[in-house]
């Protein structure tokens, strides 16, 4: 019964992860410009918050997907000039992604567009309620990095 219960508090749990993401990505792309959508805005925040030099295979496994969906993503990047796709120093059988000047800007701005949106969170989720559930959460995607990397 024990396992139940548990079973079922960390299901709701990630459940309202997913429709959080799910309402967030709303706030998100609505700020976006023609043509940028949410996994990209996600890979100028990965190649920022992590670095930027990786492959798009790498890119590809941290996001957990295909290779191919990696491609077409970094595609409309690069398409958009918010991404700079050369030759792997490393390995010249495989290129690596720098994100542009414009990639970082496009980054910012858009993380300023949600300014309103944010304040209007901060109504409702204060910042000590953040600072009791980010580390929670940070511990969590740590978890989920490391399980996935495995």
């Amino acid at each position: 019964m024990t396992q139940t219960i548990q079973t079922g508090r960390y299901f709701t749990f990630f459940n309202e992860i997913g429709i959080i993401e799910q309402l967030s990505r709303a706030f998100l792309e609505a700020q976006l410009p023609d043509g940028i959508i949410a996994p990209h805005f996600s890979v100028l925040n990965h190649l920022i918050r992590v670095r930027d030099g990786q492959t798009p295979l790498v890119l590809a496994r941290a996001f957990q997907v295909p290779k191919t969906t990696m491609t077409h993503t970094l595609g409309g990047l690069q398409k958009h000039g918010l991404v700079d796709i050369r030759p792997n120093p490393k390995d010249a059988r495989s290129k690596c992604v720098w994100i542009t000047d414009a990639g970082r800007t496009l980054r910012e701005e858009t993380i300023t567009a949600l300014a309103p949106d944010l304040r209007a969170v901060a109504e409702v989720v204060s910042p000590a309620d953040l600072d009791r559930v980010l580390p929670i959460l940070e511990k969590l995607r740590q978890y989920l990095d490391q399980a996935r990397d495995e």
